[in-house]
């Protein structure tokens, strides 16, 4: 299925996504350190394996930045603190810090956080070292190095996290870029370069600074609305009634799905460009699921 035109692709999306929901199977596994989704929209993650899944995911990430030689210390020039930091908001009032990842459920996630700001009984109370801003959200960037420093050692700090090849064909499918298909589009993304590509597809340690931020909480797509509740609930701030839909669990098959259409059509070369385009990544985090690690696998013909 080579040069797959993005409005076959889009056609082939909306099928998929009815028929998958159905096919999805009602449990979940803890595979390396991770939940697969499997699982339909009533599926109950408990407390225990949420904070046991969360343990195993910062274990992983800590054993990277051990041996990756990422940026540990904040820098002490603002200009590249900006650099850095550029992908960081906070919410002052509810103490939170998250990173702005495109297509990991970080449009719905914000979405959530102005409905609690409007809510004027809603404090989250942390003793800052500076006089707290009275703004609902803005960049870590903005701040100077004393505010960022006090925000980095009080607030909860969430990253969200999503399978690198999922996010890029999420990236097409949406219009980005100017590639009619799939193969000069991964072609164009390789020939970036992992630092200056466009944040709808570059690589999250790049983008959110993992090494250098202690997050609190890594969120997988897949699980967002359970994930998410234990998390607020643990932030001391109310979840149940405010938490958006979230479609992550339905279209995560479907993605899979698209990516071995989609996959298909690239060169053994894109394919090895691509893994060391996200090689940080997939160090990083659990994506045991990645198909390209299948594919590289597969001798080409």
């Amino acid at each position: 299925m080579r040069f797959l035109p993005r409005l076959v692709v889009l056609a082939a999306l909306g099928i998929a996504t009815f028929l998958s929901w159905r096919l999805l199977l009602q449990s979940t596994v803890i595979d390396q350190g991770d939940l697969v989704a499997k699982a339909e929209e009533d599926f109950t993650l408990t407390l225990d394996t949420f904070l046991h899944v969360q343990q195993l995911r910062k274990k992983r990430l800590r054993a990277f930045c051990s041996r990756s030689g990422n940026a540990t210390a904040l820098p002490k020039s603002r200009e590249e603190r900006a650099r850095l930091l550029s992908s960081l908001r906070v919410s002052t009032k509810l103490d939170l810090l998250y990173c702005q990842v495109p297509s990991t459920g970080v449009e719905e996630w914000q979405e959530l956080l102005e409905k609690l700001e409007e809510k004027e009984n809603i404090t989250v109370p942390v003793l800052l070292p500076y006089p707290r801003r009275h703004i609902s959200e803005a960049q870590l960037s903005e701040f100077n190095l004393t505010e960022v420093e006090a925000v980095l050692a009080s607030y909860t700090k969430v990253l969200f996290i999503r399978d690198p090849f999922q996010r890029l064909i999420s990236a097409f499918m949406q219009g980005t870029g100017s590639s009619p298909s799939f193969s000069s589009f991964v072609q164009d993304v390789v020939d970036s370069g992992p630092h200056n590509a466009s944040a709808t597809w570059r690589p999250l340690v790049s983008l959110c600074q993992p090494c250098l931020i202690q997050y609190d909480y890594v969120v997988a797509f897949g699980f967002l609305r359970q994930e998410l509740g234990h998390l607020l609930r643990r932030a001391g701030l109310p979840a149940d009634t405010l938490l958006p839909e979230f479609t992550d669990t339905q279209v995560q098959w479907t993605y899979s799905w698209l990516s071995e259409q989609m996959f298909s059509e690239l060169s053994l070369q894109q394919k090895k460009q691509l893994s060391h385009f996200y090689r940080w990544d997939l160090s990083a985090f659990p994506f045991s699921s990645s198909l390209l690690t299948e594919l590289l696998s597969t001798p080409e013909t």
